[in-house]
């Protein structure tokens, strides 16, 4: 069979090798910690090979390896990090590049844990944020600094869901001699090639989409340079992060259904976006997809799909009253500060924070989390919502 094989075989063989176990399909959970030897000999060969075998439970057993390994494959690159989740991926990726006197151009959606990691932890050690207009494209030429060593994107943001001129800013990183750090977690790796467009790390919260399930949290660096996997993997080890065995094999689990989810969650995610952008109470629909969100054509040249994730922006006037009266009785939507497991989930939020770009709307944001539930049963549930909502207010 000739050529590089379609992207749902490569995912369902990843990681993969029954002949190493036993004829088993999936590979073994490996829990560890000690890791013996036979003789000095092969203590000391370990230790030289630590990044290549197993060497301590730390460094990660064969059920970490396959995980990593499929990671990998999932995102075109060539060599994978597990973290234990997706902010000690982000942590992981920031500490492995930056020193003391360094600069960091940040994206202004990005996910508010990121940003606190460098308002406050970072910035203790001397490392300084200046954050970017997420439409910035090329023009992030004019924020670079010879400190400048990483510039973070997120695309599109897990809130405001503003699509980046990824390529664009990784010409200009690259000129100044800056990695790229991405959040890649919306497209799961898999509706964003992620080093096709200029990144060098791709971070991904695998809790997420990879996980599917809601019920581990793991995290995720790719990378294509072995030189910089190595410095990722001293780096996660000497933080002392450990990724349990029993995640790995779920993450790894879910990689073999990805494709297949967020499919459905595409579809469904589309429907319940085109439903919303219909009613009388919203005042704008923030789904890529859709020509209404910010960077749209940018999605349509950069991106393969769309994941369940988006937000709609209420117009504003509705009390907190009237707000609870529709989040408290819906059946079908949870609130928590989560997504891309298989259950809809609804968050409000009253203003994303910004810190250099102006958010023009007034109206409470609902990002939604369209899970793997029947499409229909979900808009009849959000119809009730909004019923209760005007209701309530004009009540």
């Amino acid at each position: 069979m000739g050529g590089r094989r379609k992207t749902d075989t490569r995912l369902g063989h990843a990681g993969r090798r029954p002949a190493e176990q036993h004829g088993m399909v999936n590979p073994g959970v490996w829990h560890a910690s000690t890791v013996t030897f036979p003789t000095v000999a092969e203590l000391r060969a370990a230790e030289k090979e630590r990044f290549d075998r197993v060497y301590y439970g730390r460094y990660g057993t064969p059920t970490t390896f396959a995980f990593e390994e499929a990671v990998a494959e999932l995102e075109g690159g060539t060599h994978a990090v597990a973290l234990p989740s997706g902010l000690g991926a982000v942590s992981c990726a920031l500490f492995a590049l930056l020193s003391g006197g360094d600069h960091v151009l940040m994206v202004d959606s990005v996910y508010f844990p990121s940003a606190k990691l460098l308002d406050d932890l970072l910035a203790r050690l001397g490392v300084t944020t200046t954050y970017y207009d997420p439409l910035i494209g090329a023009g992030i030429a004019d924020l670079m600094r010879p400190e400048t060593k990483v510039v973070f994107v997120e695309s599109p943001g897990s809130i405001t869901f503003e699509v980046q001129d990824i390529p664009a800013i990784a010409e200009v990183a690259h000129a100044n001699g800056a990695k790229v750090v991405m959040d890649n977690t919306w497209s799961a790796g898999l509706y964003f090639q992620p080093f096709e467009h200029g990144v060098d790390l791709s971070v991904q919260a695998a809790t997420k989409y990879i996980v599917g399930h809601s019920d581990a949290m793991l995290g995720t660096v790719t990378v294509r340079d072995r030189a910089l996997w190595e410095t990722l993997r001293t780096t996660a080890v000497g933080m002392g992060y450990s990724t349990g065995p029993d995640d790995c094999y779920l993450g790894l689990r879910g990689i073999r259904t990805l494709s297949t989810r967020l499919a459905r969650h595409q579809e469904t995610g589309l429907k319940l976006a085109q439903w919303l952008a219909g009613r009388p109470e919203v005042e704008t629909v923030l789904h890529p997809a859709l020509p209404s969100c910010p960077g749209h054509e940018l999605w349509k040249r950069d991106f393969t799909g769309t994941s369940g994730l988006f937000s709609v922006v209420l117009k504003d006037g509705y009390s907190q009253e009237a707000l609870a009266s529709m989040l408290d009785g819906l059946e079908l939507y949870a609130m928590g500060y989560s997504w891309g497991g298989y259950e809809s989930l609804i968050m409000p939020f009253d203003k994303p924070l910004r810190r250099v770009t102006h958010w023009p709307y007034e109206g409470v944001c609902l990002r939604i989390n369209a899970g793997l539930e029947d499409a229909d049963d979900l808009i009849s549930d959000l119809r009730a919502g909004l019923e209760r909502l005007l209701a309530t207010h004009t009540g």
